[in-house]
């Protein structure tokens, strides 16, 4: 790779934070011409500062049509301040009315970590959906499940598998010939995840958002490269102006699509389909069609690029009618990294780095106090200097999690900037919030405990 090349590793400790070289070299969309209904903290701060197709998700919520987010844990671990902030987006989502799902990874955490099942569900039970509930995600509205119980992911994974090879694998994810197998069947397992919930079965045919770290991209890569590799139409750009549709042939259903075993063509069932392309396109409102099936193409003048994705939604469900998987590459958004107090990355693997969301109050109120510092050496170089809150932890802490008024927000951040705030009444400020955030998410925890069986799946119970 180009020495300025970026690599993101979805299980390594140390990430990139040049989000800008991220975008470009990843093909992220910013989050700069995005218009959001009722944007949140994370969205007015710009820390969800990417997209991958957004504008799928929030123009079916405009129009008042069915989405879904899909979010995952991995129970291993205690639930920390960065878990919180997925749960955030989630829950931000949720009250635009999206329905949630959630994959308890119980079988990538007893392949990779050693968790066995029955401690990875007393895990997810305990310490991580109970503090879903307290932080106010609507069970009515989430399912919850679990890896080892919803077979339809692993038969997903193993479907679409045959549509990748290790040469993807190393390129996505830097696999070689030493990686664990099991770190090799995780990826494909999670492409299962993401897609089950557009499946008949489990919500049917309908946008579905991804909220991650970027470090998770390289998942969300796979997944829609393999979720456009099983469809059946494609749906592009025209040359000059338009929209134009042509088949996708591919071994599974070349009959289907008029393409007989003897290499001859069904002309009859060519035409039956691009009929059917025809009829879809005429019940979105479209009248300058132009069909040929001769060349393999159907043209719409009219269309726009803005309209691909409601007639790729419409073709996805030909698709499913005539046969196929019909399914939708999902969308993502990306957030930047909650730095660790200790100014590396956040691990629940490291305590020192982090405020786990059980937290005892005396306990946070050390770790904030010990946390990294924008501030300078002495208060005379503060005064004269001034600090930086960009790389001061308990300021960052204050931006991502405990204070909601943006001109606060500016206010502190300039006169930390001029010296006239100091490190120490800093780290103050943000223990104050904290606090009283942790020791109202505790009460809610007590509050809310009945509910957990709730956000349960009935395949989770």
């Amino acid at each position: 790779m180009a020495g300025r090349d970026v690599v993101i590793d979805p299980w390594g400790s140390a990430q990139s934070t040049d989000y800008s070289r991220i975008i470009e070299q990843f093909g992220l969309s910013s989050m700069d011409s995005v218009s959001l209904p009722q944007p949140s903290r994370l969205h007015r701060r710009g820390i969800v500062f990417a997209h991958r197709e957004l504008e799928t998700v929030l123009d079916a919520q405009r129009q008042g049509d069915s989405f879904g987010v899909l979010t995952g844990l991995m129970p291993s671990g205690q639930m920390h301040m960065g878990h919180s902030m997925v749960i955030d987006q989630v829950k931000w989502f949720q009250q635009l009315g999206g329905d949630v799902t959630i994959a308890v990874a119980d079988l990538e955490s007893q392949a990779t970590r050693g968790v066995s099942l029955e401690k990875g569900r007393r895990i997810a039970l305990e310490e991580y959906i109970s503090h879903y509930a307290a932080l106010g995600l609507d069970p009515e509205k989430t399912n919850v499940y679990f890896q080892s119980s919803r077979p339809i992911v692993q038969r997903l994974g193993f479907q679409l598998g045959k549509r990748t090879n290790l040469n993807e694998f190393e390129s996505i994810y830097g696999f070689n010939g030493e990686t664990n197998l099991a770190h090799v069947q995780a990826p494909l397992v999670q492409v299962g995840d993401i897609l089950h919930p557009q499946t008949d079965e489990y919500g049917g045919l309908r946008p579905i958002v991804v909220p991650v770290g970027v470090d998770q991209d390289p998942h969300l890569r796979l997944t829609r490269g393999l979720a456009s590799k099983t469809n059946w139409f494609n749906v592009n750009d025209g040359n000059s102006s338009g929209v134009v549709i042509t088949l996708s042939v591919q071994d599974d259903n070349a009959e289907v699509l008029g393409q007989l075993p003897n290499g001859r063509l069904d002309k009859e069932r060519l035409n039956a389909v691009f009929a059917g392309i025809v009829e879809c396109l005429e019940h979105l409102g479209y009248s300058d069609i132009m069909s040929n099936p001769k060349q393999g193409t159907v043209r719409v003048p009219s269309a726009t690029s803005k309209d691909k994705s409601k007639i790729r939604m419409k073709l996805l469900d030909y698709e499913r009618s005539l046969g196929g998987m019909g399914l939708l590459a999902p969308s993502s958004t990306y957030h930047h990294f909650a730095v660790g107090l200790t100014g590396e990355k956040m691990s629940s693997s490291k305590p020192k780095t982090t405020l786990f969301l059980g937290d005892d109050i005396s306990v946070v109120e050390k770790k904030i106090k010990r946390a990294f510092s924008g501030g300078q050496s002495t208060v005379e170089e503060h005064r004269r200097l001034g600090g930086n809150p960009d790389i001061d932890v308990a300021y960052r802490y204050m931006m991502y999690f405990f204070e909601d008024d943006d001109s606060f927000l500016a206010e502190i951040n300039a006169d930390y900037r001029s010296g006239k705030i100091l490190a120490g009444e800093m780290k103050q400020m943000c223990i104050e919030r904290a606090t009283s955030w942790l020791g109202e998410l505790h009460e809610m925890r007590d509050q809310t405990a009945h509910l957990v069986e709730e956000f349960l799946a009935s395949d989770a119970r």
